[in-house]
């Protein structure tokens, strides 16, 4: 190990000048695992800021209860101390009716002028209920034999849909990463074996002088892994310009959209994306040094 480290210098130069014996077909290679880094990188940070925006939502879990009109201040009062009391509910508040007026404007934006069109306020007083996700059912069976309930509504149907989206996010996914470990790999040991036939004179000379076969895999372990980190932290660039991009064109018209804060979202696709990379490159030399030791 210590004749190693002395020599990294050496392992360098011979990486790049292996690097450099094919520079236009390691280059389309370099841009190549770039690419489908980048595309890795874009769904892994989809699949993150899915699960973010599932958890915010399920933590911000809650259902509106709509009672019988004209219910006088003291039954309402009541009405909220019972579903209180109900096992799983986290708070419960009071919605009037100008209160439900000013959330729908804010919810609109300008598009609230459609508003005005209405005579009188539309909108019915409600109780707004923090529930326990985990025990939705229960609390909605316990409400519904409450008198004076007329409706309610729950966002059960959004979370069902939005847990579906994340399942398939995490397919494609999964299937995507399978198909970037793949390629990678066959890309790195293309490229490492193309780099020993072009030393290969090169090679021969250093095993008549005793090099240890660490001592000459080195080099070409050193290439691949150069251009699969580079193609790596190439792709995270983009993936952070791109990033920025997407929030800018959807923090402004959807504020209300709980999404996972930016520099921490890019820090780690950066990091997931830069040791796969790593990874990926060592084990794709690995491979190509072994197919190329077998067919010699």
């Amino acid at each position: 190990m210590k004749y190693l480290l002395g020599n990294t210098s050496y392992f360098f130069k011979e990486a790049r000048l292996t690097i450099r014996m094919s520079l236009f077909s390691n280059l389309i290679s370099l841009v190549s695992m770039a690419l489908i880094f980048f595309i890795l990188a874009m769904v892994l940070a989809g699949r993150q800021a899915g699960n973010h925006i599932i958890k915010a939502i399920e933590g911000e879990a809650e259902i509106s209860v709509y009672y019988t009109e004209g219910l006088s201040d003291s039954a309402v009062l009541q009405l909220a101390g019972e579903i209180m009391g109900i096992d799983g509910v986290k708070s419960v508040q009071l919605v009037d009716e100008n209160e439900a007026y000013a959330r729908m404007e804010e919810v609109l934006g300008k598009e609230a002028r459609v508003l005005e069109y209405f005579a009188d306020n539309p909108f019915s007083p409600f109780i707004e209920i923090r529930i326990n996700l985990d025990k939705t059912d229960q609390i909605l069976q316990e409400i519904q034999t409450l008198q004076e309930i007329e409706y309610i509504r729950d966002n059960r149907e959004v979370l069902g849909r939005l847990r579906d989206l994340a399942g398939i996010i995490r397919l494609v996914g999964f299937f995507i990463i399978s198909a970037v470990g793949v390629t990678t790999l066959i890309i790195i040991s293309h490229i490492i074996r193309l780099g020993i036939d072009n030393n290969r004179e090169q090679i021969k000379t250093l095993i008549l002088l005793g090099a240890p076969d660490s001592f000459i895999a080195w080099p070409f372990v050193l290439a691949g892994l150069l251009l699969s980190v580079g193609g790596a932290v190439l792709a995270s660039a983009l993936s952070a310009y791109a990033l920025s991009y997407i929030y800018g064109r959807v923090a402004s018209p959807l504020p209300f959209i709980p999404l996972p804060p930016l520099n921490t979202l890019i820090l780690n696709i950066v990091l997931t994306i830069i040791c796969l990379g790593a990874v990926l490159g060592l084990a794709g030399s690995v491979i190509g040094l072994q197919t190329a030791a077998s067919s010699n």
